[in-house]
């Protein structure tokens, strides 16, 4: 590796996507990829090793998810850069992945258009989220984050269960499962329980 070029380490379970960003990477002489992960473990013991200069960190892989990994690494090396790559834009994902110290978060549509420029901003010591994320998160503000109970209210009415249903497998009562129903509406500003359920997805909330 040429001492000016920007060291990489990519964490993806998947290896064609892996063998892609290589290929585009490749073809920028700024780049070196000195490692590649495909589980999350693996990643903060790869960059034990190596230290690359930018991780580029996919967000659900088996073991230790990204979010968890990126927390694991900026524990080894609180100045780690750390590149989230991910299908998902919600705002609960790009803030839990913020928390954990992640400098970007890139959408995996835009690798072959935007990666690079991100993975310099990056290294140059820049926070920077794709137009479509950082809209997302702004929206996020105005809106009133769900508690965790009320996510797990949601989640088992997602799955077609009645409010009595949700009570007896959570050991609550039927009016306290439709008070978090009601309160879970008036926060994602939700038509009925279908529509929240959708909001919910979108926003990050879980994954299918």
């Amino acid at each position: 590796m040429q001492h000016d070029q920007i060291s990489i380490m990519i964490a993806d379970d998947h290896p064609l996507l892996r063998s892609g960003i290589i290929a585009v990477l490749s073809a920028n002489p700024a780049f070196s990829v000195v490692a590649e992960a495909d589980d999350g473990d693996s990643a903060v013991e790869l960059y034990r090793r190596w230290r690359p200069d930018v991780t580029l960190m996919d967000l659900q892989m088996p073991g230790l998810n990204g979010i968890e990994a990126t927390g694991a690494i900026r524990q080894i090396d609180p100045d780690a850069r750390i590149i989230i790559l991910t299908t998902f834009d919600g705002d609960v994902q790009v803030t839990r992945a913020l928390k954990a110290g992640a400098t970007g978060y890139v959408l995996k549509k835009m690798v072959r258009t935007a990666l690079s420029d991100y993975i310099i901003s990056v290294h140059a010591g820049r926070r920077l989220l794709p137009p479509p994320v950082a809209a997302s998160l702004a929206n996020s503000f105005q809106l009133d984050a769900l508690s965790k109970r009320e996510v797990e209210v949601l989640r088992l009415v997602s799955g077609g269960n009645s409010n009595q249903r949700v009570a007896d497998q959570l050991g609550l009562r039927e009016d306290t499962i439709k008070a978090h129903m009601k309160a879970i509406l008036q926060k994602l500003d939700a038509r009925d329980r279908t529509h929240a359920v959708m909001i919910a997805m979108r926003r990050g909330y879980w994954e299918n």
